[in-house]
């Protein structure tokens, strides 16, 4: 990755980490949870809302490292709006570009500005740092979808 690039991908972490899209704990919600990462410190209380099989609202509230705040704010902006099929595959393919060691070249069009993570990924220590809120949204969905009933879903 050039020095060039790594100073954009720098400027996005920083803008989403002193700007936070979608911050602060709303009503209604589907499923609260709680995610720590005791390596970092870092702590997330995150919600989602469904409406029908749309992610229609992430809130949350967190505190820690600029990289798990940062890539908590490029989640909720990938996935609100979208079927939760389609969150689950962003999530999917956040997880790979985290997992590949820096060798993965992220996919733009899918991303957005998580493929700003992709040098987060060469240092494992702060993988979890990133991960935090994917993980706890994708339990918070599992939460919501596992609590409806066939005709609620209908």
């Amino acid at each position: 990755m050039s020095a060039e690039l790594d100073s954009l991908y720098q400027e996005i972490i920083l803008d989403h980490y002193k700007n936070p899209h979608h911050a602060g704990l709303r009503d209604p919600f589907g499923a609260e949870v709680h995610h720590v990462n005791p390596t970092c410190g870092d702590e997330i209380t995150l919600r989602v809302q469904l409406a029908g099989d749309t992610v229609s609202d992430v809130s949350y509230d967190a505190a820690g490292c600029s990289i798990s705040q940062a890539s908590t704010s490029v989640m909720a902006d990938l996935v609100i709006g979208r079927p939760v099929d389609e969150a689950m595959g962003i999530h999917q393919e956040f997880l790979t570009l985290m997992q590949g060691k820096g060798k993965i070249e992220p996919d733009e069009e899918i991303l957005e500005d998580g493929i700003a993570f992709a040098g987060v990924a060469k240092f494992p220590a702060r993988v979890k740092c990133a991960l935090l809120s994917w993980m706890a949204f994708k339990d918070a969905c599992t939460q919501v979808l596992g609590s409806t009933t066939p005709e609620e879903k209908a």
